[in-house]
């Protein structure tokens, strides 16, 4: 049976929409009711994904990419409604369609997500990021969508194209927690669009009691705790020579220690001297060979360091980002560590690797002053095995791919916590 793979996303809903407009004899199964066959169907789990299953030759065809999935769907279609959704005939049509699927499949929605999860804790908030990503979306809005729309009735011209309605799926999320009253009000250019492509036949079952927000919504913030106020008592006038011992003034209590602090200082590897031989030195000709020669086993433990969520990773800046957030909170933690994470893979398919040096033969004491430090998974690693030390040097080097279930995938960018 041909199926759609879908989860509750613009991206699938597009798709959908799509197969139901068109009658199109697809089977929707959601991410919940998949079985081991789409596993092994598409290993990177990707939604929405497609299978199409002729019924005359038994012939089977995969595919996975909302804008590979949406051109097919139509094409399959076949009508002149279809084909006029693709951009008709003309070459310049058809391609400033894609790029309108491509614009807001990336640029509008990677910025778009990251304020979605920082409001609804799926991502720790950070004020920086989360300002930079609303003044993304807004940018792109503004610099790009409205300039358009003020020449034209819709994105790639005067007749309506599939890009529209990928483009208001993708605008209905964002009027869920941050395009609010005032923010219309402030934009007929764009409301003037978004109402009209609403209105379509094609989309009006996906706006069904759509309203505005009254205010957008707000991540959650951390509330400082109220310590509760001593009494003060009188002052007493006591002489100091007749002050009872048992009265003498306490010192103040100290602040307590890090955990690892127990362990001592390390008598044969010297952490700050590695971290000037990997900064000044070329890492594999040079650092390389010294950390190998100086390190101790004993004193410092390595760890493979891999995030727990890559299938929800979308632009790599975006994952490199979360890198950045998560060293930042292991601040407290840094002198007794040294390590690299990469994002390895593209925009959509990418993943969270690294190595991390480590005080002592445990990994808890060093990350867990990170909040999000269970978001990770920590293996131990045995610089003795070749394998292990050549993942080590891997990870310190950048200069290799990282292999996944088997495939190669070039490093993007990554984080050095030193």
């Amino acid at each position: 049976m041909s199926t759609i793979y879908t989860i509750p996303s613009p991206r699938s809903t597009l798709a959908v929409a799509i197969a139901k407009h068109f009658k199109l004899d697809f089977k929707v199964v959601d991410r919940t009711e998949v079985d081991a066959s789409f596993e092994k169907n598409f290993p990177l789990k990707k939604f929405p994904s497609l299978i199409d299953v002729n019924q005359e030759t038994g012939e089977v065809f995969k595919l996975t990419e909302t804008l590979a999935i949406v051109q097919y769907l139509l094409e399959k279609a076949g009508t002149p409604e279809a084909k006029t959704l693709l951009g008709g005939d003309e070459i310049s049509t058809k391609a400033t369609v894609t790029k309108w699927l491509s614009l807001f499949n990336s640029d509008f929605s990677a910025p778009l997500v990251t304020v979605w999860k920082q409001i609804n804790g799926f991502e720790p908030y950070n004020k920086k990021t989360f300002d930079a990503s609303k003044a993304a979306v807004e940018t792109i809005i503004v610099s790009v969508i409205e300039q358009r729309l003020r020449d034209y009735t819709y994105l790639a011209g005067e007749e309506i194209t599939i890009a529209d309605y990928s483009a208001a799926f993708v605008s209905k999320m964002a009027f869920g927690f941050l395009f609010d009253k005032s923010w219309a009000a402030k934009h007929p250019v764009f409301m003037r669009w978004f109402n009209t492509v609403r209105a379509q036949d094609f989309a009006t079952a996906n706006f069904a009691g759509f309203a505005l927000i009254d205010a957008p919504a707000a991540p959650p913030q951390k509330k400082k705790e109220e310590k509760p106020k001593k009494e003060q008592q009188p002052k007493k006038e006591v002489k100091k020579e007749t002050k009872p011992v048992e009265e003498e003034e306490q010192p103040a209590e100290k602040k307590a220690k890090h955990p690892l602090e127990a362990l001592g200082k390390p008598t044969k590897f010297v952490l700050d001297e590695w971290k000037r031989q990997y900064s000044n030195n070329d890492t594999r000709p040079v650092a390389l060979p010294w950390f190998f020669e100086n390190f101790d086993a004993s004193e410092y433990s390595i760890w493979r360091v891999d995030y727990k969520y890559n299938d929800e990773l979308t632009m790599t800046f975006m994952s490199n980002n979360l890198v950045g957030g998560f060293f930042n909170r292991l601040t407290g933690s840094v002198k007794y560590m040294f390590g690299c994470l990469v994002v390895y893979g593209e925009n959509n398919n990418n993943g969270i690797v690294g190595a991390v040096l480590v005080r002592g033969q445990e990994s808890a004491p060093a990350f867990n002053v990170a909040p999000d430090w269970e978001s990770y998974s920590y293996t131990k690693l045995d610089a003795s095995k070749e394998e292990d030390k050549k993942f080590i040097e891997n990870m310190w080097a950048w200069d290799e791919p990282v292999v996944v279930n088997g495939e190669s995938m070039e490093i993007a960018d990554g984080k050095v916590l030193k």
